[in-house]
């Protein structure tokens, strides 16, 4: 039995009529009723009532009818499925990002990926930059977004490109002496109580501030000591608490307290890139979905993605 016996029984039934319904599966009538005796044969069953009005089913066909149409329905949904799963429009995607990247990133990507694959399961998790880079390693994640580029070992079986820039600023409470000012020097910030990223959980960031600050310097501020918060929503309420002075990236003031002030920090510093990472062998048509989103949602992503991946073919 093939899934064309199916649809010969359900014409029939329709048109009641060999004729008309052979011309309506663009057949000769012959074939057709010698496909629908060879069908009740291997039944062992007859289907249809020949009759002179027309041709009806039996109690045994309406039964087959029933079945065939729910297997039909069920062989045209595999087949929908399998074509949507081949385009990544339908599966699971997990995801470890920075909180940053809340900011100014995944809005625009992860916000066009939602609505343009609804179907798609996420699994979205806040992690540091560390954290993030060893699951993505141990196969917990598909994709992790962090600062600077994943390091140590395994890290060479990433694929990894820059999704954004962004510069230094300070982040402080309304009252603290910086307030009033439009900008701060990197040697004022060197006798202030810093809040930052914790040095185990960002490595990347904490080397790149021990580097500005001070080689050598126990803490990154030498004068007045840290705090370490590990998201910039934590950096911007101590800071408005007044525990200290907040650095982070500029995009940073569209989550700003009206409660705190920001600052640049002069000279103009670059922080670490935010940059994207996944699995060199990942051939998931859900993370080719997203890497499209992102391509698209990005400007140079696309070119930088593709020599990324072009230096490992």
């Amino acid at each position: 039995m093939e899934s064309r016996h199916l649809r010969y029984a359900l014409a029939l039934a329709e048109h009641q009529h060999f004729g008309r319904a052979a011309a309506a599966l663009g057949i000769a009538q012959p074939p057709l009723s010698q496909q629908i005796a060879a069908l009740e044969r291997e039944l062992g069953a007859r289907l249809f009532d020949r009759t002179a009005r027309g041709v009806f089913p039996t109690a045994a066909g309406e039964a087959f009818l029933a079945r065939a149409r729910r297997a039909l329905a069920e062989m045209s949904a595999a087949v929908s499925d399998a074509g949507r799963a081949a385009r990544g429009e339908t599966g699971r995607l997990r995801l470890g990002f920075i909180g940053s990247a809340l900011l100014e990133l995944l809005p625009s990507v992860l916000g066009g990926f939602v609505r343009d694959r609804p179907e798609v399961r996420l699994g979205l998790q806040e992690m540091s930059t560390r954290r993030s880079t060893a699951a993505l390693l141990a196969g917990e994640l598909d994709i992790a977004i962090g600062r600077g580029a994943p390091r140590g070992a395994g890290a060479e079986e990433l694929v990894s490109v820059t999704v954004g820039r962004d510069h230094l600023v300070a982040v402080v409470g309304a009252a603290h002496p910086f307030a009033g000012q439009r900008g701060v020097s990197v040697e004022q910030l060197r006798g202030q109580h810093l809040i930052i990223a914790p040095a185990d959980e960002e490595p990347v960031v904490a080397a790149w501030l021990t580097t500005l600050l001070g080689e050598g310097s126990e803490a990154p501020a030498r004068a007045g000591g840290f705090t370490e918060a590990r998201d910039v929503h934590t950096i911007i309420g101590l800071a408005s608490c007044g525990v200290g002075v907040g650095l982070g990236p500029a995009c940073l003031r569209v989550a700003a307290r009206p409660d705190t002030r920001v600052c640049e920090v002069s000279p103009r510093v670059e922080l670490p890139e935010l940059v994207m990472s996944f699995r060199a062998q990942d051939r998931s048509p859900v993370l080719a979905a997203f890497l499209d989103t992102t391509r698209e949602r990005c400007p140079g992503v696309s070119e930088r993605l593709e020599r990324s991946l072009g230096a490992r073919r």
